[in-house]
Protein backbone atom coordinates (compact mmCIF):
# COMPACT_ATOMS: atom_id res chain seq x y z
CA UNK A 1 0.00 0.00 0.00
CA UNK A 2 1.07 3.49 -0.30
CA UNK A 3 0.14 5.25 2.20
CA UNK A 4 2.95 7.65 2.54
CA UNK A 5 1.59 9.18 -0.62
CA UNK A 6 -1.78 9.78 0.54
CA UNK A 7 -1.00 11.22 3.62
CA UNK A 8 1.35 13.61 1.92
CA UNK A 9 -1.25 14.50 -0.37
CA UNK A 10 -4.01 15.03 2.27
CA UNK A 11 -1.31 17.28 4.40
CA UNK A 12 -0.75 19.22 1.31
CA UNK A 13 -4.53 20.03 0.51
CA UNK A 14 -4.90 21.41 3.56
CA UNK A 15 -2.17 23.59 3.36
CA UNK A 16 -0.11 21.73 6.03
CA UNK A 17 4.03 21.96 6.27
CA UNK A 18 5.82 18.61 7.91
CA UNK A 19 6.13 20.35 11.33
CA UNK A 20 2.82 21.89 11.59
CA UNK A 21 1.60 18.38 10.74
CA UNK A 22 3.98 16.79 12.63
CA UNK A 23 3.53 18.46 15.77
CA UNK A 24 -0.51 18.19 15.26
CA UNK A 25 0.25 14.40 15.57
CA UNK A 26 2.75 14.49 18.34
CA UNK A 27 5.61 12.68 16.40
CA UNK A 28 8.67 13.70 14.88
CA UNK A 29 9.05 16.04 11.65
CA UNK A 30 11.85 13.64 10.35
CA UNK A 31 9.76 10.48 11.06
CA UNK A 32 6.28 12.05 9.39
CA UNK A 33 8.75 12.78 6.26
CA UNK A 34 10.17 9.50 6.54
CA UNK A 35 6.47 7.53 6.66
CA UNK A 36 5.18 10.02 3.67
CA UNK A 37 8.50 8.77 1.39
CA UNK A 38 7.58 5.24 2.52
CA UNK A 39 10.60 4.83 4.04
CA UNK A 40 9.21 3.81 7.39
CA UNK A 41 6.19 2.58 9.00
CA UNK A 42 4.05 4.03 11.36
CA UNK A 43 2.44 1.82 14.21
CA UNK A 44 -1.13 1.40 14.10
CA UNK A 45 -1.77 3.98 17.12
CA UNK A 46 0.79 6.34 15.19
CA UNK A 47 -1.24 6.31 12.05
CA UNK A 48 -4.05 6.78 13.72
CA UNK A 49 -2.53 9.97 15.59
CA UNK A 50 -1.76 11.22 11.80
CA UNK A 51 -5.04 11.16 10.61
CA UNK A 52 -6.05 12.55 12.95
CA UNK A 53 -4.23 15.76 12.39
CA UNK A 54 -5.39 15.82 9.09
CA UNK A 55 -9.30 14.90 9.55
CA UNK A 56 -9.37 11.72 7.73
CA UNK A 57 -10.36 7.98 9.47
CA UNK A 58 -7.46 5.66 9.61
CA UNK A 59 -10.01 3.08 7.67
CA UNK A 60 -10.60 5.22 4.68
CA UNK A 61 -7.06 6.14 4.58
CA UNK A 62 -6.87 2.23 4.06
CA UNK A 63 -9.57 2.21 1.90
CA UNK A 64 -8.21 4.38 -0.45
CA UNK A 65 -5.02 2.78 -0.40
CA UNK A 66 -6.43 -0.21 -1.20
CA UNK A 67 -8.08 0.89 -4.23
CA UNK A 68 -5.15 2.56 -5.58
CA UNK A 69 -4.73 1.37 -9.05
CA UNK A 70 -1.54 -1.18 -9.25
CA UNK A 71 -1.99 -1.65 -12.99
CA UNK A 72 -2.95 0.40 -15.98
CA UNK A 73 -2.85 -0.48 -19.51
CA UNK A 74 -3.23 1.36 -22.86
CA UNK A 75 -4.02 -0.47 -25.41
CA UNK A 76 -2.92 0.11 -29.41
CA UNK A 77 -6.57 0.76 -30.08
CA UNK A 78 -7.09 3.70 -27.42
CA UNK A 79 -3.58 5.62 -29.01
CA UNK A 80 -6.30 7.37 -32.19
CA UNK A 81 -8.23 8.96 -29.28
CA UNK A 82 -4.92 10.71 -28.10
CA UNK A 83 -5.58 14.46 -29.44
CA UNK A 84 -2.05 16.51 -29.94
CA UNK A 85 -2.75 19.69 -29.08
CA UNK A 86 -1.14 23.62 -30.73
CA UNK A 87 1.90 22.41 -28.79
CA UNK A 88 2.94 19.18 -31.35
CA UNK A 89 3.32 17.01 -28.46
CA UNK A 90 0.52 14.92 -25.41
CA UNK A 91 1.47 12.54 -23.03
CA UNK A 92 -0.59 9.88 -21.88
CA UNK A 93 0.63 8.94 -18.37
CA UNK A 94 -0.01 5.47 -16.74
CA UNK A 95 -0.53 6.86 -13.39
CA UNK A 96 -1.15 10.31 -11.77
CA UNK A 97 1.45 12.10 -9.69
CA UNK A 98 0.67 11.11 -6.76
CA UNK A 99 1.24 7.53 -7.41
CA UNK A 100 4.10 7.97 -8.66
CA UNK A 101 7.12 7.21 -6.44
CA UNK A 102 10.68 6.00 -8.33
CA UNK A 103 9.55 5.81 -11.99
CA UNK A 104 7.32 7.84 -14.69
CA UNK A 105 5.87 6.62 -17.63
CA UNK A 106 3.76 7.58 -20.66
CA UNK A 107 3.04 7.21 -24.04
CA UNK A 108 4.18 10.23 -26.20
CA UNK A 109 2.06 11.54 -29.06
CA UNK A 110 3.82 13.66 -31.42
CA UNK A 111 3.01 15.55 -34.45
CA UNK A 112 4.92 16.04 -38.11
CA UNK A 113 7.59 17.92 -37.45
CA UNK A 114 7.08 18.56 -33.72
CA UNK A 115 9.34 18.31 -30.60
CA UNK A 116 9.24 17.71 -27.27
CA UNK A 117 11.33 19.48 -24.52
CA UNK A 118 13.57 17.78 -21.66
CA UNK A 119 11.51 17.41 -18.05
CA UNK A 120 11.52 20.26 -16.22
CA UNK A 121 13.60 19.98 -13.17
CA UNK A 122 15.52 17.03 -13.84
CA UNK A 123 18.95 16.09 -12.19
CA UNK A 124 20.97 12.76 -12.85
CA UNK A 125 17.78 10.69 -14.41
CA UNK A 126 17.70 8.00 -16.33
CA UNK A 127 15.16 7.59 -19.30
CA UNK A 128 13.83 5.18 -21.87
CA UNK A 129 12.64 5.66 -25.21
CA UNK A 130 10.95 3.23 -27.20
CA UNK A 131 9.65 3.59 -31.02
CA UNK A 132 6.05 2.26 -31.42
CA UNK A 133 5.22 3.79 -34.45
CA UNK A 134 7.05 5.95 -36.63
CA UNK A 135 10.31 7.83 -36.45
CA UNK A 136 12.12 10.19 -34.24
CA UNK A 137 15.06 11.64 -33.97
CA UNK A 138 16.88 12.24 -30.46
CA UNK A 139 19.03 15.20 -29.69
CA UNK A 140 20.96 14.03 -26.77
CA UNK A 141 23.96 16.24 -26.11
CA UNK A 142 26.39 16.10 -28.80
CA UNK A 143 24.77 13.18 -30.76
CA UNK A 144 21.77 12.49 -32.42
CA UNK A 145 19.92 9.70 -32.92
CA UNK A 146 17.65 8.44 -35.59
CA UNK A 147 15.49 6.13 -34.47
CA UNK A 148 12.14 4.21 -36.22
CA UNK A 149 9.31 1.99 -35.14
CA UNK A 150 11.34 -0.82 -32.95
CA UNK A 151 14.32 0.88 -31.75
CA UNK A 152 14.64 1.89 -28.33
CA UNK A 153 17.22 4.08 -26.27
CA UNK A 154 18.15 4.46 -22.30
CA UNK A 155 20.20 7.34 -21.25
CA UNK A 156 21.21 9.81 -19.23
CA UNK A 157 18.44 12.91 -18.99
CA UNK A 158 20.62 16.05 -20.60
CA UNK A 159 18.73 19.43 -19.60
CA UNK A 160 20.64 21.67 -21.66
CA UNK A 161 20.49 19.60 -24.73
CA UNK A 162 18.00 17.27 -25.68
CA UNK A 163 14.97 16.86 -27.25
CA UNK A 164 12.73 14.16 -28.97
CA UNK A 165 11.39 15.21 -33.12
CA UNK A 166 8.99 13.96 -35.14
CA UNK A 167 10.51 13.38 -38.24
CA UNK A 168 7.55 11.05 -39.97
CA UNK A 169 4.95 12.17 -42.16
CA UNK A 170 2.42 11.02 -39.51
CA UNK A 171 2.01 11.10 -35.39
CA UNK A 172 4.74 9.21 -33.71
CA UNK A 173 4.07 6.84 -30.90
CA UNK A 174 6.87 7.15 -28.09
CA UNK A 175 7.00 4.77 -24.80
CA UNK A 176 8.66 6.42 -22.60
CA UNK A 177 10.13 5.94 -18.85
CA UNK A 178 12.00 7.99 -16.71
CA UNK A 179 13.33 7.80 -13.25
CA UNK A 180 11.83 10.94 -10.90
Amino acid sequence: MNIGQLIRRSRKKQKLTLKAMAEKAGISESFLSQVENNVNSPSVDTLHKICGSIGISTGDLITQAENQERQITVRRSEWSDIEIPSSGFATRRFFPPENRVTIDSAILAVAPGKSIPVRKNVKNCQEVLCVLKGSLELVHDKSTIRMKQGDAVHFWSEPKNQRITNISTGAVFVLWVGTL
